[in-house]
């Protein structure tokens, strides 16, 4: 009995959706300063050699940074950004992209 509560908590636990881990947005703006420089302040980058941020969605942002730090997604540039930065950290970055317009710039 006791291995299936377990077992249960943690299929829940897993397959809590991101909102559960939401990030702060405030936060989030002051970490995001670094990533102007190619994403632009708010997201929208001017450059097509990197992609738009702001409006994404938030689990899918957390999760693509996620990825970069484990070496999953490779690109030497975003490993280094990534490297130091904490699941919070992390959580606040794709907490503001995701509260950014949609509206993306034409290049």
């Amino acid at each position: 009995m006791k291995t299936q509560r377990w077992l249960w908590i943690t299929v829940l636990t897993v397959g809590m959706p991101m909102s559960a881990m939401a990030g702060n947005v405030a936060d989030g703006k002051e970490k995001a300063a670094v990533c102007a420089a190619c994403h632009g302040q708010t997201g929208q980058s001017v450059s097509p050699d990197f992609p738009n941020l702001g409006g994404q969605h938030e689990d899918y942002l957390y999760r693509a940074l996620l990825d970069y730090k484990a070496g999953h997604r490779k690109n030497p540039i975003m490993a280094a950004q990534v490297e130091n930065l904490s699941k919070a950290d992390m959580a606040d970055l794709a907490a503001y992209f995701a509260a950014q317009s949609g509206l993306f710039v034409k290049r």
